[in-house]
């Protein structure tokens, strides 16, 4: 059997790399993949004809830039899935492109996956009825998702978060601060600016004024995602001259997060991270003006940090846009650091997302349950391959 299967942005490409993994647990070697991805999912086992790296643009504005560039590796794609032919596509976040892969395939009769499906309750509600139109089943991670989805008469099933059950990191605070020269003596707050180039030149200088105001007696861990270079921050860290000491670029969000104080996050599937290690923290976020301007009409929900939004309440402060400057976020992070009543609200707050996410016992884990319902739809599909062969041998 050949899957396609196609994740546009780093969370998209580490939920693409477990789905994988978990289908190979049953399938072994009868089972190829191959489509959008990164290292993680390349090491699972998926061939990729277009890097995820090439595809991680944000804003309304910025992506017009890149129009040329996408639409060319968006053909390249469907012309290796009409090579190759799969026997099932599956599409995970990055709705700008995905949709349209999603179209393409169900009009070659290839049975279509959502995993980790468009916020379409946040914005643009109008657009469900894309997912209606072109995919089989919607895989849903929030729990809230599921009815709105079906409301919408959408096959979606909520399968949990892909995050949610991993294990808290066993690395020891003193072995990761010895591999990433940290100072262990000191707090840590994590630095997390945006998985995307666009992300990180809009909120990176904040968060770095942001880390030079709260002083020298801090650590400041900074997680580089997989779709971005180390390289690309040096131009941020280069004119940080009070802070860029303390500026520890590292290769992955969980351990830095376990073993923080606080951090600074942008908006993104990084809060969810925060939220799921009970790290107290304040979400950030900037857009080009235009891009806000845009966008801020068509949102349809009370809050940005998706934290927030499962909890209902504010968990976390949002700084977005105008409201985060480097005051605001020190100020914030100088209420939640030390133990009394703000810390420990939010560490309720955040404890409380983390079970909604969470399986429940004795239960089958995101990924399992992702691929239980994708192995269902490659049996069918499998079927329904055999009795057109029987009837046209």
């Amino acid at each position: 059997m050949r899957v396609l299967i196609s994740a546009g942005e780093a969370s998209g490409e580490m939920y693409g790399a477990q789905l994988i993994a978990a289908l190979r647990s049953e399938f072994s070697d009868q089972i190829e993949f191959f489509g959008v991805g990164g290292d993680k999912m390349r090491a699972a086992g998926c061939e990729t004809v277009v890097d995820a790296k090439d595809l991680a643009v944000v804003g309304i504005t910025e992506i017009l830039g890149q129009l040329p560039k996408i639409w060319r590796l968006f053909h390249h794609l469907i012309d290796e899935a009409d090579r190759r032919k799969p026997d099932l596509a599956v599409v995970i976040d990055s709705p700008g492109f995905n949709w349209r892969v999603a179209r393409e395939m169900k009009k070659r009769g290839v049975p279509v996956v959502y995993y980790v499906c468009p916020q379409f309750w946040a914005w643009r509600q109008g657009r469900v009825k894309l997912l209606r139109d072109y995919v089989d089943k919607a895989l849903v991670i929030f729990p809230f998702e599921e009815k709105f989805y079906r409301d919408h008469d959408v096959d979606a099933e909520f399968v949990g978060h892909p995050l949610a059950d991993l294990p808290r990191p066993k690395v020891s605070r003193e072995e990761y601060a010895k591999e990433f020269d940290l100072d262990a003596s000191k707090q840590w707050i994590t630095l997390m600016p945006g998985s995307r180039r666009k992300e990180v030149r809009m909120n990176l200088p904040g968060i770095l004024a942001s880390a030079a105001m709260l002083g020298d007696g801090f650590e400041f861990p900074l997680p580089v995602a997989p779709t971005l270079d180390t390289d690309y921050f040096a131009p941020f860290l280069i004119p940080a001259r009070k802070v860029r000491e303390r500026v520890h670029l590292v290769p992955e969000a969980l351990p830095a997060l376990a073993h923080s104080r606080a951090g600074i996050i942008a908006s993104g599937t990084a809060t969810v991270e925060a939220a799921l290690m009970e790290l107290p923290f304040v979400m950030v976020y900037r857009v080009t003006a235009l891009t806000y301007l845009l966008g801020r009409s068509a949102v349809k929900v009370p809050h940005f940090a998706m934290v927030n939004l499962i909890a209902g309440e504010q968990v976390v402060l949002e700084l977005v846009q105008q409201d985060f400057t480097p005051e605001r976020a020190v100020a914030e992070i100088r209420n939640i650091l030390p133990d009394g009543q703000a810390r420990t609200e939010m560490v309720r707050g955040l404890h409380l997302v983390r079970t909604q996410l969470s399986s429940p016992a004795g239960t089958a884990s995101a990924p399992a349950r992702a691929a239980a319902a994708v192995r269902k739809l490659l049996r069918h599909s499998a079927l329904a391959q055999f009795g057109r062969e029987k009837e046209n041998p």
